[in-house]
Formats: structure tokens, sequence, C-alpha cells
């Protein structure tokens, strides 16, 4: 019995493992804050000589940025919170709303409508320098986008049917 309680408390702290990867993503924040921060100087020293094709081009980039740091956020907060600890910030202004009634499958939800929302940025980058891009890139661009698509209306849909059961079992008892 005694083994039984220590096997079970090492794989309960294991979970602890994943901390170190969540500080390592929080490193790969800095590096796209970084990255943005580059490009939009850049952007505004070069802004005289830049047609607005090319502008549009560089701010979609910029977005890009925006939105990967967006995903890294939910996987590092959503992720320590769900899988690691609870994060103690009911009493903080700027709690984010979604982390109130976070789950695993919510989660990966989540992260899908972000990804979904990243390939729609770089397909329309990829569009407005179409003259610059392989219609075999473009084809293939498309077809990871709706891939995604496709896998994030069937991710909603699992959550959906596994909630509803849920549901069920509990009115049943």
């Amino acid at each position: 019995m005694r083994m039984l309680r220590i096997l079970e408390s090492t794989i309960f702290w294991s979970r602890w493992l994943q901390a170190p990867l969540y500080l390592g993503l929080i490193v790969a924040q800095g590096v796209y804050a970084y990255k943005f921060i580059k490009t939009l100087v850049a952007l505004i020293q070069d802004l005289p000589g830049l047609t607005s094709d090319q502008i549009m081009i560089i701010v979609l980039g910029l977005i890009d940025v925006v939105m990967i740091a967006n995903l890294l956020i939910m996987v590092i907060i959503g992720g320590y919170e769900t899988f690691v600890s609870k994060l103690d910030l009911d009493s903080h202004p700027d709690q984010p709303e979604w982390l109130n009634h976070i789950s695993a499958g919510v989660l990966k939800i989540k992260l899908a409508t972000a990804l979904i929302s990243i390939s729609s940025i770089h397909l329309l980058a990829s569009f407005m320098n179409a003259d610059n891009v392989s219609e075999k890139t473009l084809l293939w661009q498309v077809i990871i986008h709706a891939t995604l698509l496709v896998s994030a209306l069937l991710l909603a849909y699992t959550d959906k049917v596994m909630n509803q059961s849920i549901r069920l079992e509990a009115d049943h008892h």
C-alpha cells in the first residue's frame, strides 16, 4: 500500500516536469516580441520607398507574429492551468476571461482556431504576393488551410458531443 502511494505521488508530481517547457515558451515569446519590434522599426525606416502592397505584406507579417504570440499565451497559461497547477488569479483585474472555463477540450479548440487564423494570414500574404509564389506552394497552403478548418470543426463537434454526453450522465445521477 505504501509503494502504491509513493507511485501515485510520483506520477502526480511528474506534471511539474512540464513547467520548464512553459518557461521555454515564454523565452520563445520574447523572441517573437523582438522580431515584431525589429520588423516594425524596419517598416518605419523603409516607409518612403515602399508600395502599398509591400506595406500590406509587412503588416500581415506583423499580424502573423501577434497571432503566434497569442497562440503561445494560450498554450502557456492554458496548458499550465490545465496540466500543471492552478494559477491564483481570481483577484487579478487582468485575468483572461477564457481562463475561467478552460479545459483540455476548450484549449484544443482555441488552439485550432488560432492556427486557422495564422494560416489565413499566411494565405492572404501569399495571395498578395502571388507573382513571387509558385502555384504549387499556393495549392499546398490552401490544402493545409482547408485541413486545419476541417480538423477544427471536427474537434468542436467532438467536444460538443462529449459535453452533451457528460451532461446526460450527470442528469441521470
